[in-house]
């Protein structure tokens, strides 16, 4: 938070801020009692008085929560310090009425417009994407906004084409899949009330959390060929999933659950699959039935293997070495790392690629 500039408030509000003023003169003023000060000056007031965990800090903090409607009327109606705005972002960020006027403030920094948007609500995140100019003076924004998962998928393919049309690379997981699925597709105008598209994405992500997988469950049946057969109860989620966008499915990958990403992680775009195997949501136990997974493309298996993160898993490393589908270059990478009995395992085995069965055996004669 950029800290209040004191010396830039008027004489009485110095006074009140003084390591001299009395502590009866600072409860006051953490209540808002401050003759002479003007509404701009006495909101910086109470936002220095809020730090720490005094009384007064306290007594400041609960004025800030509940402002007097002709206080907060008075401050919005002249400017504001950025670090007021950022205090206030915390408290007006879902206030439809509050929130465009603070949108228009000079004052109004990366910091504050990224906490608005972090917790915006599905209409006032609609009002920060609408102002274009401010989205792209601050395009870290975009990010937090996809990443929200209260604002609408309308809301966020806007954004997306947006910086695809004004030439801004974004470097957070689901933006370069995105951008190129964008281009694609016809994008919405903006709109008061919901789209068909986001009724659709809200009904499968609310849907998606009714069907919670257990912890080692999976959507499907799969044999060792690789050939799947959909649970029944999944088949309604399925259909739903079928009639979403690419750019759709790509945000359920990285916002969605464990139930979502396991149907998507198996669709037949190339773009979703490797969102699934980007989102930052991917859990470890998700990753273990992936890598063991025939029905997985090779993009998805490569992704997961050149990921440090997941592959400190053993089970994810024996996966990827035994899984057919996994590209030699990265399972023969694994193979050192693999112990003997699994090792003998994958020597003897079928149902593994000749190479990496005959590297397993030699790596195993070396161990000896």
């Amino acid at each position: 938070m950029t800290a209040i500039d004191v010396s830039a408030l008027g004489p009485g509000a110095q006074r009140v801020l003084s390591a001299e003023a009395p502590p009866p003169m600072k409860m006051l003023a953490a209540r808002g009692i401050v003759p002479g000060a003007a509404p701009p000056d006495l909101l910086a007031i109470l936002v220095v008085l809020s730090e720490g965990d005094s009384d007064v800090a306290r007594t400041a903090q609960g004025t800030l929560r509940a402002l007097p409607k002709p206080l907060l009327e008075g401050a919005l109606s002249g400017e504001l310090q950025a670090g007021v705005l950022f205090e206030l972002a915390a408290i007006f960020a879902t206030d439809t009425e509050v929130l465009p006027r603070l949108l228009r403030m000079k004052a109004l920094d990366s910091p504050t417009l990224l906490r608005l948007c972090q917790s915006a609500s599905e209409a006032s995140g609609e009002i920060i994407a609408t102002n274009e100019a401010l989205i792209l003076r601050y395009p870290e924004a975009i990010e937090v906004l996809y990443m929200n998962p209260r604002v609408r998928m309308s809301t966020s393919d806007r954004l997306i084409d947006l910086a695809v049309r004004n030439g801004i690379e974004l470097e957070f997981p689901a933006f370069k899949l995105a951008a190129q699925a964008i281009k694609n597709q016809l994008i919405p105008e903006p709109t008061e009330e919901p789209t068909f598209d986001d009724e659709l994405y809200k009904t499968a992500s609310q849907l998606s959390h009714e069907l919670s997988l257990a912890e080692e469950e999976d959507v499907c049946d799969e044999d060792e060929e690789g050939k799947l057969e959909l649970k029944k109860k999944f088949v309604p989620l399925f259909a739903q999933i079928q009639d979403m966008t690419v750019t759709q499915k790509i945000r359920s990958a990285m916002l969605g659950n464990s139930t979502m990403r396991m149907i998507l992680v198996r669709d037949t775009n190339r773009l979703v699959a490797e969102a699934v195997a980007r989102s930052p949501r991917l859990t470890e136990n998700e990753v273990v039935r992936i890598t063991a997974s025939r029905s997985v493309s090779d993009d998805v298996l490569r992704i997961i293997a050149n990921s440090r993160e997941h592959t400190r898993s053993y089970q994810v490393k024996l996966n990827l070495v035994c899984n057919p589908r996994t590209p030699f270059s990265f399972a023969s990478r694994l193979v050192p790392h693999i112990r003997s009995n699994d090792l003998r395992a994958i020597g003897r085995s079928k149902n593994v690629p000749g190479a990496v069965s005959r590297l397993a055996v030699q790596q195993l004669s070396r161990q000896k």
